[in-house]
């Protein structure tokens, strides 16, 4: 095991990378990254205590087979011109040689070989064979692996599809050896140093480094080894390779590359992953703003619906204001010595003041509450418009800016919430019913004003409730005629009567106005409030969607810079090994 080999410092750093990238794998899994994926990170943090793993990859005919077994020092893999190498060969020390099936595709091989004791070897097949199959196991692998041999042949060096390859090894920040084989084919030693020049430069542009570039012949080599042939062996140049590798896998740097190839892929996915946080966070930000708008947008429209409310209500204060001046005239003009037999006929002086001083006022007060709620039902109706116009707007917005994936699950539940408000809302406005809407609140204003103070004398409406309040104790001039002369009366007895009935009207209306306003106030407040908690209640889902998707995305790019932070930290304490 590793660990047995691991000082104080390493033993720490070890675990802190394991807690990190445990830590990583569930936020991963909470975001719902690929599967794929997920897989990878799993395997890298089983690395942490795996032996050390080495790919070989390049193309089916760089000779790869050839490479290991001289490598190996045996005959140990077949190889041939067509691609014998269909399945991934995964090398262990063995006491003889062996094969058997570890999992799918997956071929597990043994053989006494002192450096399989602390290295495994992974043969892949050719990244150009025709079983496209074979390029996405090689593929599997290669994030696994601690170190990669590249292998290229002399022959046609650097293909597209090698370079093409390396470019994804790339990727994994992977540390490469790139062997040019089969050189025993040149001619001439100039050539030899042609191709590696040639390699060297275009791996050089592929990778933003100089990479270690060794030209060998693997058959030459696998032959001096098998017959002893030290002419041979430093004929196919393949000394050098072996000391780098040795170099490569001495202990410290080892297990320097053990502990960065897990660290490796976890920056990896952390950065993959932080992007896709981007673009859904900036994604998100329109959908924030958008119901940060319809907010603001919602709440000044609560603000400008009052206010001109107010307003409007001023209309059916004016009538009342219209109604007290007819009655103090009306009990000036009567009220008077001068009509004293008038004053006897009590029936003609209610009809007369119902005829003269309320006339209307009843069917006025009632139609131009009437047009309040036609106005409010109205008024609501459009901001429903504007309302989804703002979402419909949005989603537009959204298939224009946002190219490609942002994420699985996010995009369709985002759209999905979309298109749901957007048609639910549609439909809420194409069957909204102005006259029911105004004829439900009417009722709604009607009980409200039932409720109160003004029907003591039982009225259901408020134009009976105008015309009692003016037809009992205001005209009840009881007491009038009890004087026992003409001048009590004209000096004493009628002023001082119209005067008090005058106070009682003004104190009838004043305190039905005040009552009126009131109640048509709270209630209009309350339909108000009703309308806009059923709009509220439309966009919930999106809404709701928008704001935790925002303050998750928000906490997992945290947690991830916080993953991402101690992996730097920890790559850099490894250099001092």
């Amino acid at each position: 095991m590793l660990g047995r080999i691991l000082n104080e410092k390493q033993e720490r750093i070890l675990r802190e990378e394991r807690q990190l990238l445990t830590d990583l794998r569930v936020a991963l899994a909470k975001f719902d990254i690929a599967s794929a994926d997920q897989a990878t990170l799993e395997r890298s943090i089983r690395q942490l205590d795996e032996l050390f793993l080495l790919v070989v990859v390049g193309e089916f005919n760089a000779g790869k087979s050839a490479f290991i077994n001289a490598l190996l020092g045996q005959q140990v893999l077949e190889e041939g011109l067509t691609p014998t190498t269909t399945r991934v060969h995964l090398l262990k020390y063995g006491a003889a040689i062996t094969k058997t099936v570890e999992e799918a595709a997956v071929d597990v091989l043994t053989a006494p070989v002192e450096l399989l004791q602390e290295i495994n070897i992974v043969d892949t097949p050719g990244t150009n064979a025709i079983y496209r199959e074979h390029e996405a196991i090689t593929q599997e692998f290669v994030p696994r692996s601690d170190m990669v041999l590249f292998v290229t042949s002399a022959d046609r060096p650097f293909t597209e599809s090698e370079r093409q390859f390396l470019e994804q090894i790339r990727g994994w920040g992977k540390k490469v050896l790139i062997v040019v084989n089969k050189i025993d084919i040149l001619e001439k030693q100039e050539d030899v140093a042609q191709i590696e020049a040639f390699v060297v430069e275009n791996a050089r542009a592929l990778l933003g480094v100089t990479p270690q570039v060794f030209p060998v012949s693997a058959r030459q080599a696998l032959r001096a080894k098998l017959n002893h042939d030290a002419a041979l062996q430093a004929a196919s140049r393949f000394d050098g390779l072996e000391r780098a590798i040795l170099a490569t896998l001495d202990e410290e740097e080892r297990i320097r590359l053990k502990f960065h190839n897990p660290m490796g892929v976890g920056k990896r996915l952390i950065t993959d992953t932080l992007q896709v946080i981007a673009s859904r966070l900036q994604l998100l930000e329109g959908d924030f703003e958008t119901i940060t708008a319809i907010d603001r947008q919602l709440a000044a429209y609560r603000e400008d619906v009052m206010r001109d409310f107010h307003y409007r209500l001023a209309d059916v204060d004016n009538a009342l204001h219209e109604f007290e001046n007819r009655g103090m005239a009306y009990f000036d003009e009567t009220m008077r010595l001068a009509r004293i037999f008038d004053l006897l006929d009590k029936s003609r002086l209610q009809a007369d003041f119902e005829r003269e001083v309320v006339m209307d006022v009843p069917q006025l007060t009632a139609q131009r509450v009437s047009e309040v709620i036609d106005w409010l039902v109205s008024s609501n109706l459009h901001q429903w418009e504007a309302v989804m116009g703002h979402l419909a707007q949005r989603r537009t917005d959204h298939t224009d800016k946002i190219v490609g994936q942002v994420g699985g699950s996010f995009d369709y539940n985002r759209d999905h919430l979309l298109e749901t408000v957007g048609r639910a809302a549609q439909e809420a406005i194409d069957t909204y019913d102005q006259s029911a809407e105004a004829s439900q609140i009417a009722g709604a204003v009607q009980n409200a004003v039932t409720e109160t103070a003004l029907v003591e004398v039982g009225a259901i409406g408020l134009g009976a409730l105008l015309t009692a309040l003016f037809s009992t104790t205001t005209l009840d001039l009881t007491g009038i005629f009890a004087a026992g002369t003409l001048a009590v009366l004209g000096l004493f007895v009628i002023p001082s009567r119209r005067r008090e009935v005058k106070q009682e009207l003004r104190i009838k209306i004043a305190t039905m106005r005040e009552e009126l306003v009131t109640t048509l106030t709270e209630q209009f407040e309350r339909e108000l409030d009703r309308s806009l908690k059923r709009i509220d209640e439309a966009i919930a889902p999106y809404t709701r969607f928008v704001r935790t998707e925002r303050a998750y995305l928000l906490e997992t790019q945290t947690e991830l810079a916080r993953v991402r932070d101690g992996l730097a930290r920890l790559e850099a304490e490894t250099e001092d090994f």
